[in-house]
Formats: C-alpha cells, sequence, structure tokens
C-alpha cells in the first residue's frame, strides 16, 4: 500500500474560458513537485468537484497522472450525499488507478451515525483501493462521531480520515481510539502544527498551494522533535492562511495562484465567483508581506 501520511494538497481546477486550463495546471503541479508535496486529492472541494462532468473528472485525472507518474500519491474525492453514485465514482476512480479515495461526510440529507456507518462501510466494500474518510462539518452539518470513526476503523479498506474540524481534543480522540496505524490527516491549515502535534500523520490542504515547502517542513520539524520550532514557523503564516479561506474556499486560493502567475485567471464555475477587490488588496498585501509574492 501507498504511504498516506504525508503532506497532500487539495488540487485546484484551473479554468479559463469555461474549460479546464491544462496549461495552468501543468505550472502548478510542477511548482508542487519543487515544494516536495507527497502527492495530491484530484476533484476534491477544492477542485470544485460538484461543477465538473464524469468526462471532465476522468481527462483530470489521467493528465495529473501521466505528468507526475507513480512519483506521488494521487487520491480522488468520490463522495456524495448518494451512496449508489459514490459507489460508482470510486469504482470508476479505481479503474483509473486512484491510489485512495476521499469520502465525504454525506451532506444534506443528515444521516444519523448509523447511517454514516454503513455508507462508508459500502463503498469502502466496493473497491480494493484504500478509503479515507473525510469530515468536514462545517459544510456537512453531519459530524462523524468518534465511536463511528473507531467502528470504520476496523472495515477493511479503511485506511485513514481527513478531519477537517479543527478540534485538537477531538482529533486526539480519534487517535487514541483507532491507534497509530490509523492514518490522521488535517483538513484544517490553521490547526495543522498543533494537530501533527497530537499524533496526526499529515495534512490535506489548501495552503500548501501557496506554501509547499513549508507544509512539507513543519511535518519534518515535529517528527524530528521540534515542535515549538514548528509553532514559530507557523505564526508567520497565520494573517496568510486565514486570508486564505475570506470567502469559500477555492475563491481565495484561486486569487493567490493567480497572483503569483501559476493560475493564468482566477476563474471559478457558478455559483462561485472570484475574489471580490478588497479582500483580494488583503492578500495580495499579506502575501507580499510574507514573501511569498
Amino acid at each position: 500500500m501507498k504511504n498516506f501520511k504525508g503532506t497532500f494538497t487539495a488540487l485546484v481546477t484551473p479554468f479559463k474560458n469555461g474549460k479546464i486550463d491544462f496549461a495552468s495546471l501543468d505550472k502548478l503541479l510542477k511548482q508542487q513537485l519543487a515544494g516536495g508535496v507527497d502527492g495530491f486529492v484530484v476533484n476534491g472541494t477544492t477542485g470544485e468537484s460538484p461543477v465538473l462532468t464524469s468526462a471532465e473528472k476522468a481527462e483530470l485525472f489521467k493528465h495529473i497522472r501521466s505528468f507526475c507518474g507513480d512519483k506521488v500519491v494521487l487520491i480522488m474525492g468520490t463522495g456524495s450525499n448518494n451512496t449508489a453514485q459514490t459507489i460508482e465514482d470510486s469504482r470508476k476512480a479505481e479503474e483509473m488507478g486512484a491510489d485512495a479515495i476521499l469520502v465525504v461526510v454525506p451532506y444534506y440529507n443528515k444521516p444519523p451515525q448509523r447511517g454514516l456507518y454503513e455508507h462508508f462501510k459500502a463503498v469502502a466494500s466496493s473497491v480494493k483501493i484504500p478509503t479515507i474518510l473525510y469530515n468536514v462539518p462545517g459544510r456537512t452539518i453531519t459530524s462523524l462521531e468518534t465511536g463511528t470513526i473507531r467502528d470504520l476503523a476496523k472495515v477493511s479498506g479503511v485506511v485513514g480520515i481527513k478531519e477537517a474540524s479543527g478540534k485538537i481534543d477531538l482529533a486526539s480522540e480519534i487517535i487514541k481510539a483507532c491507534g497509530s496505524e490509523f492514518v490522521m490527516l488535517s483538513g484544517d491549515d490553521g490547526t495543522y502544527v498543533e494537530f501533527l502535534g497530537a499524533g496526526g500523520h499529515g495534512v490535506i490542504s489548501v495552503a500548501s498551494h501557496v506554501i509547499p515547502a513549508q507544509m512539507v517542513q513543519w511535518k519534518k520539524w515535529v517528527s524530528e522533535g521540534a515542535l515549538d520550532k514548528a509553532r514559530a514557523d507557523i505564526a508567520k503564516y497565520n494573517d496568510l492562511i486565514n486570508l486564505l479561506f475570506v470567502e469559500a474556499n477555492p475563491i481565495p486560493v484561486k486569487k493567490a495562484l493567480q497572483l503569483l502567475g501559476l493560475l493564468d485567471s482566477a476563474e471559478l464555475r457558478l455559483p462561485l465567483v472570484e475574489l471580490g477587490a478588497e479582500n483580494t488588496a488583503k492578500l495580495q498585501a499579506e502575501m507580499k508581506k510574507v514573501g511569498v509574492l
């Protein structure tokens, strides 16, 4: 099995004139690989998964795999609030050669914990590649409870979780309940170093688009016992990280990538729209302040 304990970027999908901009995507991938990231999530929320067609998802994945080869891990986002659809998309991801699937807690229809358990069990059982759970209550309303995660950790194929609540005590609880082999990935960039300090194994990140090498370095420092060094360093980037979430992700990060010259356009698909002028000015100023721009 591939190693899922690392720094993974939840890739944006660059658009230009309504189409996927593969030239910009290649520039971004080159920058990311130079920054030392361990892999990517393709077709996550950051990649605007709700507005991509099935054909675009397949084309995107194949392009990224072709560009990166087997050097890095590619995780495909396949979650939805429809179990049958999630299974279908997960099987397609497996056929395309994804190393794992990332499956979000079903949103909007608010299943109880036993429904969540059955959902993830059915999805994990439908494929041979690893399943990573994704808990992000800020977007889904429903949240996986520690007991449910513990039970799911015993299901064949479920290898870990992207925990994006930002609650370090919850992360500690999950680690205690599931053991050190269960992969713990942060989904909250601002609390990432504290998450590592609590025993986390890595991150699926938005901020790593802009500061990939720094994100990789923080993990290295913490693994070497230099937690305070990592804490001091992430503090320099706190305002930048906050600004990357000043509007719904991926609105700000696309603007940041355009400012860096990695994307030709900060274009998004409706219902998302580009970052407003006031927040763009703040983001640009902060990027200059920390030496990114």
